[in-house]
Order: C-alpha cells, then sequence, then structure tokens
C-alpha cells in the first residue's frame, strides 16, 4: 500500500515489539470493511441493528470500567517537564517509554494487527496531515472509517518519503484501568494508548492528534489547532459568513453548529451550513485571512439529551452507517435508545451493560456518556465546503461558558490582546450533572484545558503572535453566555436555535454595521440591535437585563482571574497581565 520507508521500518518495528498473529493494512475499500464488520458481530463485540430502520448501523458495549476519557491517565512526555505545562500530566519521555514498551511487548499475541492510514481534513489540503494508527481494535478500524479519510488515499496524501505522520499505536490489552495509559510524546510525534477501549482515548486521530499533538505542531509550525466548532451563515443574498466557537462541555457547542434558524430568518432565506462540531484547524491564508478546515470527517456525540428538539440535525446524521457506543437495545424491533430522545423508553429492553432493563426502576438505561459515531455527509445542513481543501475564511472567533450571573449576553473585545484574554479567563459554573458541589467556577481557557499538548502559558503566547500576523485582517474576538439564569434559577434566555439573533449581532459587527456600547468588560450590543422578533416573553427590557455587567461580581472575577494566572508563572504573557490590570482600573 506503500513505499514509504519511514512508515514501513516503523511498522515493522512495532510488529516486532507486539507480536501480532497477523497484520492487515486497512486499504479504506468497502468490500475490506464489510468483512471486519461482518467478523465483528460474528464475535459479539458489534450488533448489527434493524436493516430497515437504521440501515448499516452497529451497537457497541464497551467494559464497565472503560466509559469515558480519562484526563488522570493521560500524560504530555516532553524531554523539559516545564515545557508539558502545569495543567498536563507528565512523565519522562525515557522512563514512559520503557514502562510502556514492557507492556507492549507481545501484546497482540493471538491477535489481529490492524495497520489504519488516515488523513486529518480533506485529501488534497495543505491544511490536512496525516497519521498511521496500529490496533487490535475492529471497533477502533470502524470508528476511524467514520471519523477520518481512512485507507489508500491518506499515503497518496503522505508520498513516498515523508516523516511527517503521527505514530499512533493502540492495545485493548486486558482493559485494566490500573494500567491504563494514554500518552503523547509530542517531540516524537507519537501517540501510545493501552488498556482502554473507549473511542475518546483509542481514536487516536481525535483528541490524542487533532489536539493534543496538533497544537504543539501548530506552535511550531505558525497555524492553530483549537476545540472549536466551525459554521456558516449564508444571507438571502447567498453570501457566507463564518465564525469558528469554542465551549467547554454542557455548554451546547453540538446544538450551535448545527443551528436551525428560528422563523424569523428562515423565511427571509437565511442558511446555517455545518463545517465541523469540535476540531479546527486553522492557517493564515495567501490573502492574509485566516482560513479553517475542520480535520474530522464524522460526528463523535453524546447521545444522552440528543433528540428532534435539541438537535435535529445530529439525530438525523445518525440514522445510517452509525456505531452507537453504550446505548439501549430495544430489543422489540432491533433499535437504540438513550434518555432525553423521547418520552416512550423501550419495555423489553438491554441497558447499557447488555442486562435486562425496566425503565420503571429508576435508573439508567444508557450510559451518561454513550455516543454515537455518525459520518458528517449524512448531516442535513453539512456545507458544500465540507472537503473542500482550502477550507473556509473566518471573519469571528467565539468563546463562551456557562455562567449564571456574571457573563453577559453577549460581548466584544477592544482588540485580538484583549480578545486573547478574554479567551484566557474562559469559565463555567458546575452543573448538578456533576459530581461535587454546585455553581464553582472551573477555568477552562479557550475550551482546551484538557486537549493542549504543551505549555499552556506559550500557547497563550502563540495565540498573540497569530493576532500580530494577522494584524488588521485578524478575525474579530467575542464572548457569549447562552446561561443567564433569573433569582429562581430559570434560564432566561431562550437558547438553541434562537442563538443566531445574537451571531447575527456579531457578524454585523464584524462587518461595521452595527453600533455597540463600551463597558468595563467590552464593546456590548445596544438592547434593541438583537433582534427579539418572534420572542413573545422576551423584551428589550429583559435584553438590557441580560447584558447588565455587574461590576462587584467582576471584581470577584479578577481576583478568580488573578489567582489563575499564578498557575502559569513567568511563562505567562505580559500581555495578559496587563489586560488584567486594564479590566481592574476599568472596574474602579
Amino acid at each position: 500500500m506503500t513505499n514509504n520507508k519511514n512508515v514501513l521500518n516503523w511498522v515493522d518495528e512495532m510488529v516486532a515489539l507486539c507480536k501480532p498473529d497477523k497484520v492487515v493494512w486497512i486499504d479504506g475499500s468497502e468490500e475490506q470493511l464489510k468483512a471486519l464488520r461482518e467478523e465483528a458481530c460474528s464475535t459479539g463485540e458489534m450488533l448489527k441493528l434493524n436493516e430497515e430502520k437504521l440501515p448499516g448501523c452497529l451497537l457497541h458495549r464497551t467494559a464497565v470500567n472503560d466509559v469515558a476519557r480519562v484526563e488522570g491517565r493521560t500524560y504530555i512526555c516532553t524531554r523539559n517537564k516545564e515545557d508539558a505545562g502545569p495543567i498536563n500530566n507528565w512523565e519522562d519521555p525515557k522512563v514512559m517509554y520503557e514502562r510502556l514498551t514492557k507492556m507492549y511487548d507481545g501484546v497482540m499475541k493471538g491477535r489481529t494487527m490492524y495497520v489504519i492510514p488516515y488523513c486529518m481534513g480533506p485529501i488534497g489540503s495543505k491544511l490536512s496531515k496525516v497519521g498511521v494508527e496500529l490496533t487490535d481494535s475492529i471497533y477502533v478500524v470502524l470508528n476511524m472509517d467514520i471519523m477520518t479519510r481512512m485507507g489508500v488515499d491518506a499515503f497518496k496524501q503522505l508520498g513516498d518519503t515523508s516523516n511527517d505522520f503521527v505514530r499512533g499505536l493502540h492495545s485493548k490489552a486486558d482493559i485494566d484501568e490500573e494500567k491504563r495509559y494514554i500518552v503523547h510524546f509530542p517531540e516524537d510525534n507519537t501517540i501510545w494508548s493501552i488498556n482502554s477501549g473507549y473511542g475518546g482515548n483509542v481514536l487516536l486521530g481525535k483528541k490524542c492528534f487533532a489536539l493534543r499533538i496538533a497544537s504543539y505542531q501548530g506552535k511550531n509550525e505558525g497555524w492553530m489547532a483549537e476545540h472549536m466548532l466551525i459554521l456558516g451563515i449564508e444571507n438571502p443574498q447567498g453570501e457566507v459568513k463564518y465564525i469558528a466557537a469554542a465551549f467547554p462541555s454542557a455548554c451546547g457547542k453540538t446544538n450551535l453548529a448545527m443551528l436551525i434558524p428560528p422563523e424569523v430568518y428562515k423565511n427571509k432565506g437565511y442558511k446555517v451550513w455545518t463545517v465541523g462540531d469540535d476540531i479546527a484547524w486553522m492557517r493564515i491564508g495567501d490573502d492574509g485571512r485566516l482560513w479553517a478546515i475542520n480535520p474530522e470527517a464524522g460526528f463523535f456525540g453524546v447521545a444522552p439529551g440528543t433528540n428532534a428538539h435539541s438537535n435535529f440535525n445530529a439525530l438525523e446524521s445518525t440514522k445510517k452507517n452509525t456505531i452507537f457506543t453504550n446505548v439501549v437495545h430495544n430489543l422489540d424491533d432491533n433499535t437504540v435508545w438513550w434518555e432525553g430522545l423521547d418520552k416512550n423508553p423501550p419495555k423489553n429492553a438491554l441497558n447499557w451493560k447488555g442486562e435486562k432493563w425496566d425503565c420503571t426502576d429508576g435508573s439508567k438505561g444508557a450510559h451518561p456518556n454513550s455516543r454515537f459515531t455518525a459520518p458528517a455527509k449524512n448531516c442535513p445542513c453539512v456545507s458544500p465546503k465540507f472537503d473542500d481543501p482550502t477550507g473556509v475564511p473566518i471573519s469571528a472567533i467565539i468563546f463562551g461558558g456557562r455562567r449564571a450571573k456574571t457573563a453577559p449576553l453577549v460581548y466584544q473585545s477592544r482588540s485580538w490582546q484583549h480578545g486573547v484574554f478574554v479567551g484566557s479567563i474562559m469559565a463555567s459554573e458546575t452543573t448538578a450533572a456533576a459530581t461535587g458541589a454546585v455553581g464553582v467556577v472551573r477555568r477552562d481557557p479557550m475550551a482546551m484545558r484538557p486537549f493542549c499538548g504543551y505549555h499552556m502559558g506559550d500557547y497563550f503566547g502563540h495565540w498573540l503572535e497569530m493576532g500580530k500576523r494577522l494584524g488588521d485582517k485578524a478575525p474579530k474576538i467575542f464572548n457569549v453566555n447562552w446561561f443567564r439564569t433569573d433569582d429562581e434559577g430559570h434560564f432566561i434566555w431562550p437558547g438553541f436555535g434562537d442563538n443566531m439573533r445574537v451571531l447575527m449581532w456579531i457578524l454585523d459587527r464584524c462587518e461595521g454595521k452595527a453600533d455597540a456600547v463600551e463597558t468595563p468588560i467590552g464593546f456590548e450590543p445596544k438592547a434593541e440591535d438583537i433582534n427579539i422578533e418572534g420572542l413573545g416573553d422576551i423584551s428589550v427590557e429583559t435584553v438590557k437585563g441580560l447584558l447588565d455587567v455587574d461590576k462587584n461580581l467582576w471584581k470577584e472575577e479578577a481576583d478568580g482571574i488573578e489567582e489563575f494566572y499564578k498557575t502559569f508563572g513567568d511563562r505567562l504573557p505580559k500581555e495578559l497581565h496587563d489586560e488584567l490590570d486594564t479590566l481592574k482600573a476599568n472596574l474602579k
């Protein structure tokens, strides 16, 4: 499949280490994939679902001890400890290689090693990159087929001489959580994962490559790998403007990426296009603007709560050729179900563990982190530019979190530097869904806290550097908060599709068509400039309340930011200290 000696030599080394009975090179052909699906169903690793209702769909269950990403077992191994930064787990690469090499020695005896070449981003794009993952899991092969451009074309993208590919080694081993490791060696372009079978730990193209390794590559090569959705808004004249947006989990990222315009815009002919729901790779184009691609080819979405109301387009994406993991199996019609899908839980069903499940006993049928892996091309609003090798030009960058009182509905940064400050202080308050106290502020800069592959102080510095290179062609930076609550704790803003009303003001600001009011934290809309037509219970007065900046709360916020900044020591750029000083002065 390839004559690339760098690939062939590395695969030979890993085969000698893992000692599989058989090595299968994945070419991406439907014939080969069909045989693998049949093999997985014959061993019980996968279950084939109702071919009429869910054509091409499969159900998979992970081990009970292996249901989510494990931050505590995820490492960034740089030669210099300081380069990994204070937020990442670090180990000396020599020590970690030695420890893991013993664990991989002979780990695939009696098993097949699959060699998966894959491309992150459209084939033929200068923005795309190649990886090769070696795995003993058919589940990984079938998911990587959905999530990446997998197969022989990836080797064509790499070429016969390049050494610029990410080396990924994965083995399920014994699914032993005490010996589970997801380890990144950024300086070696290498990822090793062992003792897990769960998607986020084993689909090495996803967070491991597309964010942790790629963020490090981006810093060194002058581009950006960000935990961001990309969406396009098309006006009635057919012009499309693109937005990239970062949100921590449970803040409506996928819903925004697949937004359905409210009637007031739909009736005028506005459309929304999804380029990506999770990750954006962005480079400065020949025209000096920032251009973005979605490196992925599918959606790895959380199932519970996804329904026709919350995210119609995501649900539609799952109707064919999708892999469902850890959801309820409805035995009556061989389909799937999860909490929040509808109000009709199946009577005759198995829960996510494969046990007989009674929907009336109060137990959850689907795991709270159960997933669907769905091809992006299934999405009704997938962008016509989805496979465009040049990507799309970004007009605005949005940061957001879940704040009950502090952050207003929307505000704009005064400059790129101030925008980096706004991204660096991103935070969400814990909800009842998380364990521990409710309302605790968790800082998650640019939503990259779990995914930055190097020191976050240097990461902020890289953002500042990109801004200098972009100059006056830099996207404008905004912050949004859909989660302001009243005194009873109810959300004030309707959210979902109505968030487009805020996006329209943002785009108007980018084009110099909307006014703004200066506040201590940045520029805000005039309340009457947010379109509330058709929102019966939201008045201009309500919007004024949503835009209110409480100076006392922001003084507390400034203290919290100062404490957080201490984490990064002298690697925090001086510019961010300056922005914090400006905020404090503005609040006096």
